[in-house]
């Protein structure tokens, strides 16, 4: 089984102690490429469980969201998600919004909020109550003790 690492290069030492335990043997890691030898992999142990074994140490490292895990065959590929030009945007206008909200609180709309207070007919509004249900007539016996 052969995993192509791609731009996570830096952290394929961390990603060989993690498979150790799990796959069975200790996989071999040259240049950005993790090999494990299908021989010596415990038994029951498929390329689809290695997958979610990546999958949990990017989750585990904060990365998840950036990279994909693609299986063909014996051989996963870890590739970086590129984000296109408008999801970038998107990313960094979230960023920004935290910010600038408290500065927006700090306007001169405080004032007309405690103008808002709730006047005696809101209450009534808020809810209606139910009417009161009448009692419903006691069941005649059907066997009567004369």
């Amino acid at each position: 089984m052969k995993v192509t690492l791609g731009t996570l290069k830096d952290k394929g030492d961390d990603l060989v102690a993690f498979l150790e335990p799990r796959v069975g043997t200790k996989p071999s890691l040259s240049g950005g490429e993790i090999e494990i030898e299908d021989e010596e992999v415990k038994e029951g142990v498929k390329p689809r469980h290695v997958k979610t074994y990546i999958k949990r140490f990017l989750y585990m490292n904060g990365v998840r969201k950036k990279y994909r895990v693609f299986v063909a065959g014996k051989e996963l590929t870890i590739q970086e998600i590129e984000l296109g030009e408008k999801e970038e945007e998107e990313k960094k206008k979230a960023a920004e919004k935290p910010e600038e909200a408290p500065v927006e609180e700090a306007k001169p709309e405080e004032p007309e909020a405690p103008a808002e207070e709730p006047t005696k007919e809101e209450p009534a509004k808020e809810k209606p109550k139910k009417a009161a249900r009448k009692p419903r007539p006691k069941k005649k016996k059907e066997a009567d003790d004369n």
